[in-house]
């Protein structure tokens, strides 16, 4: 299997997908960013002095994923149907636990909009409590389902 965004003499390019199938596609992807237990508290009690930490989050989340094809340069822009962001407090973690789902219809999936909304949330988490927390810890991205188009349906095992 080759990877598609080289043409034959290694050149990276953009993939032509202007004969591709216009298809509903959607994908899903997870990261987490674990805290001290301290930190979680403060977040989860809103008592950060920048503000609200999750809703700021989910909203940079959101903006990340429309701006993923200025991030990526191989990737295309994209008529957005849809974006969430979701950012759970997870006490055994302890920290959020984040999912970011997006949606379009189109000839190219949304797999790198997802993970560019999910580790944009994570990151603006850590920019939120940093003054309090410099340890925190970022993981976990992946992409946990992806479905549409003519590979068809992805699912994280």
């Amino acid at each position: 299997m080759a990877l598609t965004h080289f043409d034959e003499t290694g050149a990276a390019h953009m993939v032509d997908v202007s004969e591709k199938d216009v298809t509903d596609r959607i994908a899903v992807a997870e990261a987490w960013v674990k805290m001290r237990p301290e930190t979680f508290d403060i977040i989860t009690k809103g008592r950060a002095k920048k503000g609200d930490v999750i809703g700021v989050a989910r909203l940079a989340g959101i903006m990340g994923a429309k701006r993923t094809s200025d991030l990526i340069p191989l990737c295309h822009p994209l008529p957005i149907t849809r974006v969430s962001v979701d950012l759970e407090p997870d006490a055994d973690l302890p920290g959020l636990r984040i999912t970011a789902t997006v949606k379009t219809t189109g000839q190219t999936g949304v797999e790198m909009e997802a993970l560019t909304a999910a580790s944009t949330a994570a990151l603006t988490v850590y920019d939120m409590a940093k003054a309090v927390d410099k340890g925190m810890e970022i993981g976990g991205l992946r992409v946990v389902l992806k479905d549409g188009g003519k590979s068809g349906r992805y699912e994280a095992t």
